[in-house]
């Protein structure tokens, strides 16, 4: 095994709170949907980065190309939070002193 600033057991438990993460964020979509996808999409980032971490940790190779999944995942939360911050400053009430 690697010398690694992560132990396996501390690794299942991020991936299990990411896990809850995601699944909260699915399970209120409906509540505000942009927001709940961007949090969805981030928690399935963060768990691929943790199950690729694990994987180095204990040694095994099972995910092929996280890469493009990563990206793509990211890329969707990335755009819907450019858009909200284009629409946050557009609706900014002008004021004067």
């Amino acid at each position: 095994m690697k010398n690694d600033q992560f132990d396996t057991e501390t690794l299942k438990h991020i991936r299990s709170r990411l896990d809850t993460i995601y699944s909260i964020a699915k399970k209120n979509y409906n509540d505000n949907p942009e927001l709940m996808d961007t949090i969805e999409g981030l928690a399935q980032v963060a768990l691929m980065f943790a199950n690729i971490k694990l994987q180095e940790v204990t040694d095994l190779e099972e995910t092929k190309s996280p890469q493009g999944y990563i990206l793509a995942k990211l890329s969707n939360s990335y755009s819907r939070m450019t858009e909200y911050e284009k629409h946050k400053v557009k609706d900014f009430p002008k004021w004067e002193l």
